[in-house]
């Protein structure tokens, strides 16, 4: 057996991993409004969807179908802040909606892209090509010239959101560096992300006042047939979704995934537009997508031309064994 194993990114696993998780998270936004139109509960729902992930992964690496670690406490200790921020985030976007309207909402977590890249320059990572540089600005300006179309001000409504940015962001490039430095999978991750978020969910619906109705009435509502099928292929996605989103991050990085987000933005958008109706379409708004998806193309190709360039690396087998 040659001892030498030939480590080639390849660049059609990139775009792969970055467009299964933009279908997934697409999917996952309507799937989980079918779900919330009939089951408001949205944290309980969050809870059952890491239960379901943390449970599935568990039982498959103890029969074999997955290979994964064992649950190491330090490695937990050293993830914990990954789960902290994920949490965090989705908390703080859950209390945004509150009192910012969803177009603008989407318009303001789409500045995530350049949170990631100020946050990647600052941690070292180095300044990115001028290509990519310029294609993260020019998504952000549509971005802002998409929310003058549509602008309505609450101060704790973009507070909230604005810092669930930040945690996003902060989410982000933690599951990137976690996955390069411990060497962990993008099942690992999900399993130590699950794990670790369950407590301070459950913390969560029971200080929101959730439980014990959520209870109740997931009990009430399982006994509809369409419901539980619509729930249950939740959870289904949920882990798909989680799965999709480490890949994403790992194999490519975090402002690849913060960058699908923003294309899967507008793709929803547009669904929206058509399935729902009864929004108002503006000059402005139709301006600033197209200048977002625009940036977003442009990034996409930058990446990959950057992915083909890369010399192929060569690990010794020994070397293979400790990623």
């Amino acid at each position: 057996m040659d001892p030498v194993i030939v480590a080639e990114t390849v660049p059609y696993l990139s775009l792969f991993s970055a467009i299964s998780y933009g279908i997934a998270s697409m999917a996952m936004v309507f799937i989980n409004k079918a779900v919330l139109m009939q089951y408001s509960h949205s944290m309980t729902l969050l809870f059952l969807q890491q239960l379901a992930t943390t449970l599935l992964i568990h039982f498959a690496r103890v029969m074999g179908y997955v290979k994964a670690k064992e649950l190491n406490l330090a490695t937990a200790k050293k993830l914990f802040p990954v789960s902290l921020f994920y949490n965090a985030n989705v908390a703080f976007a859950l209390a945004s909606l509150k009192g910012v309207n969803i177009p603008m909402y989407i318009a303001l977590k789409r500045l995530t892209p350049l949170a990631v890249l100020v946050a990647g320059f600052f941690s070292g990572k180095g300044k990115p090509p001028t290509q990519v540089s310029l294609a993260v600005l020019f998504t952000a300006f549509g971005v802002i010239i998409a929310a003058l179309g549509d602008f309505s001000f609450d101060l704790f409504g973009y507070t909230m959101a604005l810092t669930s940015v930040f945690f996003q962001t902060m989410y982000l490039v933690l599951v990137e560096k976690s996955g390069a430095e411990d060497g962990l999978s993008s099942v690992e991750l999900m399993f130590y992300n699950g794990f670790l978020s369950l407590p301070f969910l459950l913390f969560l619906i029971i200080a929101t006042g959730e439980f014990p109705n959520s209870v109740y009435l997931l009990f009430d509502k399982a006994i509809s047939f369409s419901f539980l099928m619509v729930l249950i292929l939740s959870l289904v996605m949920g882990i798909v979704l989680n799965f999709t989103m480490f890949l994403c991050t790992i194999v490519n990085s975090a402002l690849t995934t913060t960058i699908v987000g923003v294309l899967k933005g507008v793709g929803s958008t547009t669904l929206g537009f058509i399935l729902l109706g009864g929004v108002q379409v503006h000059a402005l708004n139709v301006t600033g997508l197209v200048i977002n998806t625009a940036g977003g193309v442009w990034y996409s190709y930058a990446k990959y031309q950057q992915k083909k360039s890369k010399p192929k690396k060569v690990i010794t087998d020994e070397e293979a064994h400790h990623k």
